[in-house]
């Protein structure tokens, strides 16, 4: 009984729960004056037809780009600073994210404020503007005015695995692939694991994330283990980013392959793996 307790205790303490917050908090906090709201979309119109009011918007396009025949690399770090000074983050700002496809657009702006080093002052909406809207609470078509925010990356470069970190994974490393089973089986890299990124959540119609238990149990049965290092990856380095904020909200080591089975893929010499998940 007491190992159990203190499994139990480890477990609680590893979740960071200032890493999701609810819909009735991001209410009540609306005027706090470091409070910035960002709406991480692909086109400005998903922001125009309605978002929360307050939130000001963050291009997916400028936080994901083609470098070097690589979809969805990180931008040079002076790039990501302009950017989040345009939308006025400041390095004392606390950040609430939501967007575009149940939530992938904000985990993907997540990452990459944790690259920055200001993902401890960052917390994804659950449940995002559909959770929202789904409590009739308000939505504005107005831009808010504000002013451009003072940031100063503090890069955090361990968070990204390299193709060559991945080339030559540990045997301790657990690899983890986003992608549905059926793109998983037509192609993965070896010794990646499937655990579809839409697992994370209760269902499509009700994006919230899954409570701390279901969560740790679903990538405890993958492999997870505390201590162990997880890396998440993909087609284009999007859902990765899903399985990646999954995993630091419940505590564990974790990187993104950024570059995903696209790089992966083309990559000369890389082998490539087909058929189900490992039992």
């Amino acid at each position: 009984m007491i190992e159990f307790l203190a499994f139990f205790l480890l477990h609680l303490a590893a979740t960071r729960s200032d890493m999701l917050v609810s819909t009735a908090w991001l209410a009540g906090h609306l005027n706090d004056s470091n409070l910035v709201v960002l709406h991480v979309a692909r086109e400005r119109s998903s922001y125009e037809a309605g978002h929360i009011p307050g939130a000001r918007f963050l291009p997916l396009g400028e936080l994901a780009v083609t470098r070097d025949g690589v979809p969805s690399e990180l931008p040079p770090p002076a790039d990501l600073r302009a950017l989040f000074e345009r939308v006025g983050v400041s390095d004392d700002t606390r950040v609430i994210l939501y967007g575009d496809n149940l939530g992938l657009a904000a985990t993907r702006a997540w990452f990459t404020l944790d690259y920055l080093g200001h993902g401890d002052r960052a917390a994804l909406l659950d449940g995002g503007l559909e959770q929202w809207r789904a409590e009739q609470r308000a939505v504005f078509t107005e831009t808010p005015e504000f002013k451009p925010g003072r940031f100063t990356p503090q890069l955090r470069r361990q968070v990204v695995a390299s193709l060559e970190t991945v080339r030559n994974l540990a045997p301790e490393v657990l690899l983890l692939d986003a992608r549905p089973a059926s793109a998983y089986s037509n192609g993965h890299i070896p010794g990646a694991v499937n655990l579809f990124w839409m697992e994370d959540l209760v269902n499509k119609d009700n994006p919230v994330l899954r409570a701390p238990d279901q969560l740790r149990r679903i990538y405890e049965t993958a492999g997870a283990a505390p201590g162990r290092k997880v890396i998440t990856s993909c087609q284009v380095g999007m859902t990765a980013s899903h399985l990646y904020f999954a995993l630091k909200y419940l505590g564990y080591d974790t990187a993104m392959f950024n570059g995903s089975f696209s790089q992966w893929s083309q990559t000369p010499g890389a082998p490539i793996a087909t058929g189900p998940n490992p039992k």
